[in-house]
């Protein structure tokens, strides 16, 4: 590549904020074509800044996916609030992704507000428009941007289906147009900057939830305990704990005869020998972190202010 062509290359971060459950993780893995985040009905799955990188002949965008942003008092929810709030600093473009087969109301205004001072770089999505019941829902989110974020002209305005793969390149061009020229920030061949540990327990946990129900899945973590590389490096060897708050749920989640905690370790296995080259072999227990969710101290470590 000539260093004229590499001039024009365009580099940027992008912050992807939503309500719960919108379709932020689903379009990150959409666009990357990988799964770098969590997917699930359940809302609050994301509970971190997850990065993807999305690398084409125009350049490499840098995407954040925020956990779902909604009011609540609850003191993780509020933590995941402040996950999202501070992904707006600095960034070089914001998507803004609508699950527009709900109605429109304070969360949704509550998210809008976040962008105002960012109305220049955003991007906004109707996503779901395989799933719209009515017409005239989308008819609504057209006149709840213009009435919230005024200066996000139609242009950047976009219909997608995130799950179907529909409207994400013109979402992509989009950005592109928005971000500076540079170079990328990171390797090509990459499609996230997750560290081995961070990753393994996402996949535990992303298998969990997936399998769980009730308010049990937002009762869990996960915890790499040990990890230590065997037979010259052919194989990962990993400790790791399901974390709940309670002993009745610990009972739930190993399931009868263990047959629970059976099906989301060989499910999680599967999974982590598609992403890496060495055999895995997980040893996963669950053990009770009683009222984690309460303690500063286990929030500190899941997830750092």
């Amino acid at each position: 590549m000539s260093d004229n062509n590499q001039e024009k290359l365009r580099t940027g971060v992008v912050t992807i904020i939503g309500r719960p459950s919108s379709g932020k993780s689903t379009f990150l893995n959409t666009a990357c074509q990988e799964d770098v985040s969590i997917v699930s009905p359940i809302p609050q799955t994301t509970r971190n800044a997850i990065k993807g990188f999305v690398n084409t002949s125009l350049g490499q965008l840098v995407f954040i996916d925020t956990p779902g942003y909604h009011n609540s008092e609850k003191k993780l929810n509020q933590r995941l609030r402040n996950v999202t709030e501070s992904q707006l600093d600095g960034i070089d473009a914001a998507l803004y992704i609508i699950d527009i087969t709900r109605e429109p109301g304070e969360e949704e205004e509550l998210t809008a507000r976040l962008l105002e001072k960012n109305q220049d770089k955003t991007v906004v999505a109707f996503n779901k428009t395989d799933l719209l019941p009515r017409k005239d829902l989308l008819l609504k989110y057209y006149d709840f941007i213009q009435k919230n974020l005024p200066d996000i002209s139609k242009e950047r305005i976009f219909e997608m289906s995130a799950k179907n793969d529909n409207g994400i390149n013109e979402v992509l061009k989009a950005l592109y147009e928005i971000v500076p020229e540079g170079s990328p920030m990171y390797d090509d061949e990459l499609y996230t900057d997750q560290d081995l540990s961070f990753r393994v327990k996402e996949v535990i946990r992303g298998e969990a939830i997936n399998r769980l129900k009730d308010e049990i899945p937002h009762a869990v973590y996960v915890e790499v305990a040990d990890v230590e590389h065997r037979n010259e490096g052919k194989k990962l060897w990993i400790r790791a704990f399901l974390c709940v708050e309670r002993e009745s749920q610990k009972g739930i989640v190993i399931g009868k005869g263990a047959s629970m905690i059976k099906e989301i370790r060989t499910a999680s296995v599967k999974k982590l020998n598609q992403i890496y080259m060495q055999k895995i072999d997980l040893d996963l227990q669950v053990k009770v972190d009683k009222n984690w969710r309460q303690r500063d101290v286990t929030l500190n470590r899941l997830i750092p202010q």
